[in-house]
């Protein structure tokens, strides 16, 4: 019942292997420890001993997280080993050293990911065990898709709080259809990440009118803030965008609050007054009177009723807002939502309600346009308070006279542009009946304006956006690319934008193109473009006949940059003597595709042939005899336009003679 040899791993990654009792066979053997699993084998020998057990052999493994069959070797006198028994061990993995967490963007409502960092030199490891607290209950899973430390969990709950997240490298074995497993130690500090809720559904709004006199028995008047809230709100705060200066804090009996809310009770007090209230009408009425003032300028107008007051326009009078939403899709964990009302783009107000509230109810007692969203909020836990993204912004408007102008989520379809001339363009679209009747809003953007250099811009009338409400579209540049986008506009609302529509005008082209010849082989071309036009560039070709490919075809000479110049030329040389050229020089757009213009931009020419040689004369029984050379060696004759020579002989008279 001996135990047999002891194989342990310390924590600084040493296998120890003790010799034991049973494993003594004969003092005279040899006891040999064999340590396999990297890419060479280790051997080494137990001291020497006689009644006491030889000291244990100690072998520092350079693999974290690697599995080593340790195999001891009984050698006798006649030097043949044999192996008594073998034991497996697994080191344990280098520990994670750093950890970081982010919201996974696709969808961070239930995906996180995870980056963690590890020693990789000499670390072996097969899966990753992630621990956390999910709110109240404790969880553990291992993963192994990690690739160059990074993974994306896609399958928690949104709004909860995730706290205590610990990462272990795990390493896993199996030998002998035993399973060996180690884990790393956590060294790295434990994290925590709040997922975002959902946002709230089914987000309305409906605007009722409220009828004048039963408000202001209710209220006295109307008060100078905009908004009235519930008595679910936890909490308010106020921005005002428009002022850089904190607001002034009014006395105690002078509060810009419409009302203060009872600690136990659903009553309001209303013995505050509004910080518009003058103290002339305070302390020179009574309870009844001022309770009926309008303004600060109460006394004024009562001292003038005799020569007339000046009628003065009618007063706004308060609409009722009802806001209501759903709570966010299940299983999201929340506790509240926040509410956003802002008018007029300066003034905003900030409202929080608990998560049993879903409809809110305020009065509007300003005119104006209006953006209301609701998010959802999840706060409970030790992680930071975290709000959902708006599932939806409402927009709509208040006129002066209390109509309520609602938002447009309408966008134009199937916007098309058609191009009229070189500088106009007509915008067309369908919308629906409701629509139809709405004023719109075309937004002209020029694609090549920005493609220029600044010293070569031929066009600056839409290099910004430029909006109109006429559909027809004017003063634009021939070869530039413009896109389109058309809104609906109800009042000062302005629905979504189509979907943009690209489209380019046709360059004008050359004009006056001029050939100059410079003799057999070179000629010059010159030529205008319009005042008004942009363009990337000049394309310069040529047609003739190639006697090496014996083809015929229109190929590029020259390239160049479009400039400011109304005027350019390129020389053109190494061309055949006596041989026929057809120019053509074209403009090309910025747009994709490009454009260009014109094939019409055309000219022809045919070389002068080059001038013959006379290599010898001779007289001979009354007959002039003349030899001559033309070109060099290679000069092909047989496609060359030169028709005949022309010999002339000068004497006391002059003879002139066709030579094919």
């Amino acid at each position: 019942n001996a135990e047999p040899f002891q194989v342990t791993v310390r924590e600084d990654n040493c296998i120890i292997v003790s010799l034991e009792a049973s494993d003594v066979v004969s003092s005279s053997s040899v006891y040999v420890v064999k340590i396999a699993g990297e890419s060479k084998n280790y051997f080494f020998q137990f001291e020497e001993f006689n009644s006491t057990l030889p000291a244990p052999v100690v072998f520092n493994a350079k693999y974290h997280g690697l599995y080593y069959i340790v195999t001891l070797l009984v050698v006798n006198s006649n030097m043949v080993s044999k192996s008594a028994r073998s034991i497996t061990v697994l080191t344990k993995p280098l520990p994670v050293s750093n950890v970081s967490i982010y919201d996974y963007k696709p969808s961070p409502e239930t995906g996180v990911l995870f980056e963690i960092q590890y020693p990789e030199k000499y670390n072996v490891f097969t899966r990753v065990n992630i621990s956390y607290w999910e709110g109240k209950d404790y969880r553990t899973m291992l993963y192994k898709d990690f690739f160059k430390g990074k993974t994306v969990f896609n399958h928690w709950l949104p709004g909860i709080c995730y706290s205590n997240i610990t990462f272990q490298l795990v390493s896993e074995a199996t030998f002998n259809k035993s399973t060996l497993v180690e884990y790393s130690g956590v060294q790295h500090e434990p994290k925590q990440h709040r997922t975002v809720p959902y946002p709230p559904r089914n987000i309305s709004v409906q605007i009722v009118p409220i009828n004048r006199n039963n408000w202001e028995e209710q209220s006295g008047n109307f008060a100078e803030e905009s908004f009235m809230g519930p008595q679910e709100i936890i909490r308010k705060e106020k921005l005002n965008h428009f002022s850089g200066n904190p607001p002034e804090i009014p006395a105690a009996n002078t509060s810009a609050s419409w009302s203060d809310y009872r600690s136990n009770s659903t009553e309001y007090e209303t013995t505050l007054q509004p910080f518009w209230w003058s103290n002339e009408a305070e302390s020179s009425e009574g309870e009844e009177e001022f309770v009926n003032a309008v303004s600060s300028d109460y006394e004024a107008n009562d001292a003038n009723k005799s020569g007339g007051p000046t009628p003065e326009p009618p007063p706004f009078l308060p609409v009722q807002m009802v806001l209501t939403w759903l709570p966010p899709k299940p299983p999201t964990a929340f506790d509240g939502f926040h509410i956003n009302i802002e008018r007029e783009e300066n003034s905003m107000e900030f409202l929080t309600v608990s998560e049993d509230t879903h409809k809110f109810v305020a009065e509007l007692k300003e005119p104006g346009k209006y953006k209301l969203s609701v998010t959802t909020f999840s706060s409970s836990g030790s992680c930071e308070v975290r709000g959902s993204q708006s599932a939806k912004t409402l927009s709509f408007y208040i006129s002066p006279t209390g109509e309520w102008i609602e938002e447009l989520t309408e966008k134009p379809q199937h916007v098309t542009v058609t191009v009229l001339s070189s500088t106009t363009a007509l915008t067309s679209w369908t919308a629906s009946h409701e629509s139809g009747g709405n004023n719109t809003i075309v937004s002209v953007l020029s694609l090549t304006c920005q493609k220029q250099k600044e010293s070569q811009r031929l066009e600056k009338h839409y290099c910004t956006e430029v909006n109109s409400s006429n559909s027809l579209i004017e003063n634009l540049v021939p070869g530039a690319q413009y896109q389109v986008v058309v809104y609906l506009r109800k009042g000062p609302l302005v629905g979504p934008p189509s979907d943009p529509v690209t489209f380019s005008i046709v360059p004008t082209g050359i004009k006056d193109l001029t050939l100059y010849p410079l003799g057999p082989t070179a000629v010059v071309l010159s030529w205008n473009r319009p005042f008004l036009g942009v363009f990337r560039k000049y394309v310069v070709e040529m047609f003739y006949f190639n006697p090496s490919t014996m083809t015929s075809e229109w190929t590029t000479y020259y390239e160049i940059a479009a400039t400011i110049s109304l005027t350019a030329s390129v020389r053109i040389a190494n061309l055949l003597p006596a041989w026929y050229y057809n120019f053509r020089v074209t403009m090309v757009t910025w747009g994709d595709p490009e454009l260009s213009c014109c094939d019409t931009s055309t000219i022809s020419f045919i070389t002068a042939p080059v001038a013959p040689e006379i290599t010898s004369t001779e007289y001979y029984n009354h007959l002039l005899y003349v030899t001559w050379t033309y070109g060099g060696d290679g000069t092909d004759l047989s496609h060359s336009r030169m028709l005949h020579w022309m010999v002339i002989a000068e004497g006391k008279k002059k003879i002139k003679k066709s030579v094919s």
